[in-house]
C-alpha cells in the first residue's frame, strides 16, 4: 500500500443473539425457587416454606452454604409421591403450623412453589386461606404473613424467581400512609459486601433509608455469647413503610423492577431505575439520582473516594489492561454492568453470556444499545445462554480470551484452557470471603480492577509468559 492509500476500517459490531440449540449444557443458572428463597431470607424473623420435594430446598441451602459459609432456616413441605395423585396443600397447612409453633418470633412466611406443585395446581391463595384461620384461632394475638410466590422451575431463572418474590412481598405487606420521608433502596442479588456499601453511601449523604433486601448480618460474627444473627436485616416494618417513601431507586431491571413498580403503581411511590452500579460512570450516576430525588448533595468524602478509585485505576488500565479480551456470564444486570467497566478501564469485554430467555425485554435494554454505540471492538452479546456456548467458542478456537469473569461454575472451562479467572456473582465458592467484599462503587471498581491485575500477574508468573513486563521500569 502506498503512503496516500489509507486502509479501510471495519466498524465494530455488536450482536444480541440466542442460543441456538435445544437443550442446555453445563447451566449457569439455577431454578426459579432459589432465587425466592434467596429473597426470603433477606427479611427478619422469615422463613420461607418450599412447597415441593426435599431437594428443592436441600439443593439451594447447600449453595448458599457453600457461597456464604453460613447457615439459613429454610422449610419444605418434603411432598412425596401421593402428592402428585392427591395434591399437596394439606402439605402445606402442616407446614405453617409446625413453623408458627416452633418459631415464636416467626412474622413473615413466603410459601414458594416448585415445578412439581404448579405441574399437579395446588391452590396456594385459596390454602393461605385455610391457614390464615388457622392461625387466628390458634394465636389471636400473633400475625404472620403468608405470602404466595409462584415459581415453576421449568420456566425462568433464580434471577427471574428473586423477582417473584420480592414482588409478592410487598405486594402482601407494603402499606400506603403518612410520607416516611425515606428512600426505598432495591439493590438486586448481590453480595453482603455491595449492601455494605450502599448503606456507607447513603449514610454519607445522611439519606433515611430502606434496603430490600439487607443481607449485611449474612457476614455474621462469631459473638461470645454464642448468638447467631446470620439473617436479613430487612423488617416487616421496612416492608410495610415501603408503599409510603419518598421514591424507589431499582438497581437491577431484571430483578428489582417488578417491585419497585407494583409500589409506583399501588401507592404512586416514584421509581427511579438506573444502572448497575458498577464502574465509576454508572457510581456516579447513582450519587447524583440519590441526590436529585432527596435533595441531599454529594458530599467531599465521596468526591475523595472516587478519586482515590480514579487513581487506582488509572495506575492499571493502559498499562495493563488496554485490549485484553474478557468474557462475562451470570446475571444480566451484572453482565452488562460489568462489560461497562471493563470499557473503563479499557479492557473489551468481546463475549456477554446472561441465561434467561428474555430476548424482547434484552432487545429494549439501553444497556445494550449503548453497548452498540460505544464499542470499539466485536462483541456477542448471548441470551437463554449456558456456560458451554463459552467452552465451544474457546475450544473451537473462535475467540481468544485474556481473562474470563464469572461464578465458580464455569471454573472448569478456565482451568482447563488455561486462561485466567476472577469469580464475580452468585455463587462463588473456591475463592475466600468474596462474599464480604463489594463489586459495584467505587471501592468494589478499585477492588475488582485490582483483583484482575492480580489474577493475570499471578498467570504470568505461573505460565511465565510476559512476566517480565512486570518488571520493565
Amino acid at each position: 500500500m502506498s503512503t496516500c492509500e489509507v486502509a479501510a476500517v471495519k466498524p465494530a459490531e455488536v450482536k444480541l443473539v440466542a442460543r441456538d440449540r435445544g437443550g442446555i449444557i453445563n447451566p449457569m443458572y439455577d431454578c426459579q425457587p432459589a432465587g425466592a428463597q434467596y429473597a426470603g431470607i433477606g427479611v427478619k424473623d422469615c422463613i420461607p416454606l418450599v412447597h415441593g420435594g426435599q431437594g428443592c430446598t436441600m439443593f439451594v441451602r447447600l449453595l448458599f452454604a457453600q457461597h456464604f459459609k453460613e447457615n439459613f432456616d429454610i422449610a419444605s413441605t418434603s411432598l412425596h409421591e401421593d402428592s402428585a395423585v392427591f395434591g399437596g396443600v394439606k402439605r402445606i397447612e402442616e407446614g405453617v403450623m409446625v413453623l408458627a409453633r416452633r418459631y415464636p418470633n416467626l412474622r413473615v412466611i413466603p410459601i414458594i412453589t416448585t415445578c412439581s406443585t404448579e405441574v399437579i395446581g395446588d391452590d396456594i391463595e385459596g390454602t393461605i386461606n385455610i391457614c390464615n384461620k388457622a392461625l387466628k384461632a390458634e394465636f389471636p394475638d400473633r400475625k404472620i404473613h403468608l405470602v404466595p410466590v409462584h415459581t415453576p422451575s421449568f420456566k425462568g431463572s433464580h434471577v427471574t424467581g428473586y423477582a417473584e418474590c420480592m414482588k409478592s412481598l410487598v405486594k402482601t405487606i407494603a402499606k400506603g400512609g403518612k410520607p416516611t420521608g425515606k428512600l426505598n433502596v432495591f439493590p438486586g442479588w448481590v453480595n453482603p459486601g455491595d449492601v455494605t456499601e450502599l448503606k456507607h453511601y447513603l449514610k454519607e449523604m445522611g439519606v433515611d433509608h430502606h434496603v430490600f433486601m439487607d443481607t449485611e448480618d449474612f457476614d455474621s460474627p462469631m459473638l461470645p455469647n454464642k448468638t447467631i444473627e446470620t439473617h436479613g436485616k430487612t423488617t416487616v416494618e421496612d416492608i410495610q413503610a415501603s408503599g409510603a417513601a419518598i421514591g424507589s431507586l431499582s438497581l437491577a431491571r431484571y430483578e428489582s423492577l417488578p417491585a419497585t413498580k407494583f409500589l409506583y403503581d399501588e401507592f404512586t411511590v416514584p421509581n427511579h431505575l438506573i444502572d448497575t452500579p458498577y464502574g465509576i460512570a454508572n457510581t456516579d450516576a447513582m450519587l447524583r439520582k440519590i441526590s436529585e430525588i432527596t435533595g441531599k448533595p454529594i458530599p467531599e468524602s465521596l468526591v475523595r473516594e472516587r478519586g482515590i478509585a480514579l487513581d487506582a485505576l488509572a495506575d492499571l488500565a493502559h498499562m495493563f489492561f488496554a485490549n485484553k479480551k474478557v468474557a462475562i456470564y451470570g446475571h444480566p444486570d451484572m453482565v452488562l454492568g460489568l462489560a461497562k467497566f471493563c470499557m473503563e478501564v479499557e479492557l473489551e469485554p468481546v463475549l456477554l453470556l446472561i441465561g434467561d430467555d428474555q430476548g424482547s425485554k434484552y432487545k429494549k435494554d439501553p444497556r445494550i444499545e449503548e453497548l452498540k454505540q460505544t464499542a470499539h471492538f466485536d462483541m456477542e452479546i448471548i441470551h437463554n445462554a449456558d456456560l458451554w456456548e463459552l467452552e465451544k467458542r474457546i475450544t473451537k478456537g473462535d475467540l481468544k480470551l485474556d481473562l474470563i469473569m464469572g461464578h465458580s461454575k464455569g471454573r472448569y472451562i478456565a482451568i482447563y484452557n488455561d486462561i485466567p479467572m476472577v469469580r464475580v456473582g452468585f455463587p462463588t465458592f473456591d475463592r475466600a470471603g468474596l462474599y464480604r467484599k463489594p463489586t459495584m462503587g467505587y471501592r468494589g471498581a478499585m477492588e475488582l480492577a485490582e483483583t484482575i491485575a492480580n489474577t493475570m500477574f499471578a498467570h504470568m508468573e505461573y505460565t511465565k509468559n510476559k512476566e517480565w513486563i512486570l518488571n520493565t521500569w
